[in-house]
């Protein structure tokens, strides 16, 4: 596999839609940037499906267009045509393919306003979009462990939702089940505790690549941590000093 018109359009959609995320794939070895572009890219058209239209049955349609892709992935047999799809294809095993169904149904909650049932209910969101996507992006790069996966995936879930809380909350929707500086704070005290175990479990070395995703995840969480009001301000961010210096150590160390 090398870099083709259709890996370039998927490193394309993932810098404009997710830096972050491309920021640490840029810091990847290229044999890893070459699997991890298109897990990324498809996140970012899942996610934003939802967004680009006000009609919810336009949405709905759009998230089954990918769940029908990951059914023909999952199969085994053809997949269609698309910039995204077809490298998809190529990195992704069938069972992954069907696990991350449940990413993209989950995407649903974004295109109406209701709130979360429960604490319950909000975890296994996070688990199921930010986990299983770490999750495939691990898998394609070798064996590994599900458990530090999913906890790592599950605390970048809190805290990418935590920075997202303010744009959530002026597009109508109801982010938290509670949105207390005191409730805001033990959800981010959870997300470093599922980090801390995710790092003494540890992964291989050939999977570590996909791990740089979760480099800011500590320090955001502290910082919600010492002063739960930087989230409803939106003052959720680390200086671009931290940034850049600590997700090269990272990248050279291996440590994430």
């Amino acid at each position: 596999m090398m870099f083709d018109a259709d890996l370039t359009a998927c490193a394309g959609i993932v810098e404009r839609g997710d830096p972050d995320r491309f920021a640490a794939t840029m810091a990847a070895p290229v044999a890893a940037r070459l699997k991890l572009f298109p897990i990324y890219a498809f996140n970012v058209e899942v996610a934003r499906a939802p967004w680009v239209t006000q009609e919810s049955m336009i949405a709905e349609m759009r998230l089954q267009w990918w769940r029908d892709v990951l059914e023909e992935i999952a199969k085994g047999g053809p997949v269609r045509r698309h910039e995204v799809a077809t490298p998809l294809a190529g990195v992704l095993s069938p069972d992954m393919a069907q696990r991350l169904d449940a990413a993209v149904e989950a995407r649903r909650w974004d295109i109406y306003r209701d709130p979360f049932e429960d604490r319950a209910a909000f975890r296994e969101h996070l688990e199921k979009t930010s986990g299983l996507l770490l999750l495939a992006a691990a898998k394609a790069l070798g064996q590994v462990e599900e458990a530090p996966v999913l906890k790592a995936g599950y605390a970048l879930g809190v805290a990418n939702w935590l920075r997202a809380v303010p744009a959530l909350e002026r597009a109508g929707r109801v982010p938290l089940v509670d949105g207390r500086g005191e409730a805001v704070r033990t959800l981010a005290e959870e997300g470093l505790t599922a980090l801390r175990e995710a790092r003494k479990l540890g992964v291989p070395k050939p999977v570590r690549p996909a791990m740089l995703a979760v480099w800011q995840v500590e320090g955001l969480l502290r910082q919600v941590v010492r002063e739960p009001s930087v989230v409803v301000e939106d003052r959720m961010a680390l200086s671009p000093f931290r940034r850049r210096f600590g997700l090269m150590v990272k990248a050279v160390t291996g440590r994430w």
